[in-house]
């Protein structure tokens, strides 16, 4: 019999389980029950080569179909998004890859205009940052946060890794190059504080991976109405829930999937639902970096004496 069927299996180690019903209760600013955030993932992708979403089969080097149909995003459907973000009168996190900088720099430019929260997601989507050795993940962290803060002004407080892929030391990494919290893992509806080797806490702000156009249009070939209706069932569903606790919703997009017009129009129904909802109180539309702020001082709260 294989020792794993006797004995524990491998763990993370980065948090203890916790059951969601069985965890201190505070509440959001203004006494809300339910964060909501949305997230624009702002990409670049290195022509005739690397990773990349596909709206088709893959071809052979350079891949124009695939490589085209990315690049709409920061050509067209991200400012399309940022107008209807602008019309709700929302904030955003914009996750940006620092690529962006020396291939659409107005386009970073509108996001801080707006006031957005920037976010670090790596240099390019072309990459993953799990297969890096440490010093080059180090190397890759730290510069990324670097340009952020030198051409936006701020140093991002957040990461979420391109195609969400950690190495091991990850977590650790981020909190030694001055990240406070990461967007990569999907395993709770609250913000959850991660132990690193250096001590420093690493605050998990959840992020997901349902309401999240990649794998909802793209792996499972689900249409706009339905990913619409996908959020205001999402929406509706934890604030009734968010009475008793506070949870955190995500709403993940990629502009050169949602920022397609007929895509757009689905969404805007959605946000619109959502904004309507707002109006009567108990919701917190916001941003990460906020909640992970104010998570953490709710959690030196409860530890005060």
């Amino acid at each position: 019999m294989p020792a794993t069927y006797l004995g524990l299996l491998p763990g993370h180690g980065r948090f203890p389980y916790s059951a969601i019903t069985r965890r201190a209760p505070y509440r959001w600013p203004g006494g809300a029950g339910l964060a909501v955030y949305v997230a624009l993932n702002h990409e670049h992708f290195a022509f005739g080569e690397g990773l990349g979403a596909a709206i088709g089969p893959a071809s052979p080097q350079p891949d124009v179909l695939n490589y085209s149909w990315r690049e709409y995003g920061n050509r067209v459907g991200a400012w399309r998004c940022l107008e209807l973000l602008d019309e709700l009168r929302w904030p955003a996190a914009a996750l940006i890859n620092t690529a962006l900088y020396d291939h659409c720099p107005e386009l970073v430019a509108a996001c801080v205009a707006r006031g957005d929260e920037i976010v670090g997601h790596g240099h390019s989507n072309a990459e993953r940052q799990g297969v890096l050795a440490e010093a080059e993940e180090r190397e890759l962290l730290a510069l990324c946060r670097e340009r952020i803060e030198r051409e936006s002004g701020a140093a991002p407080g957040g990461w979420l890794s391109p195609w969400i892929s950690e190495s091991s030391l990850t977590p650790d990494l981020l909190a030694e190059t001055g990240y406070r919290y990461t967007l990569n893992w999907c395993h709770d509806d609250q913000p959850v504080a991660m132990r690193t080797r250096g001590g420093q806490t690493l605050w998990s702000v959840p992020y997901p991976q349902e309401l999240n156009d990649i794998p909802m249009i793209m792996a499972r070939q689900m249409d706009a109405k339905d990913f619409a209706q996908m959020i205001i069932d999402q929406f509706d569903e934890m604030l009734a829930q968010s009475a008793r606790q506070p949870l955190v919703m995500g709403i993940a997009l990629h502009p050169y999937i949602v920022g397609q017009p007929y895509r757009l129009r689905h969404l805007r129904r959605a946000l619109r639902h959502i904004d309507a909802a707002a109006a009567d109180g108990g919701v917190w539309l916001t941003t990460p970096g906020a909640i992970c702020d104010h998570a953490a001082a709710a959690a030196s709260a409860c530890e005060a004496p």
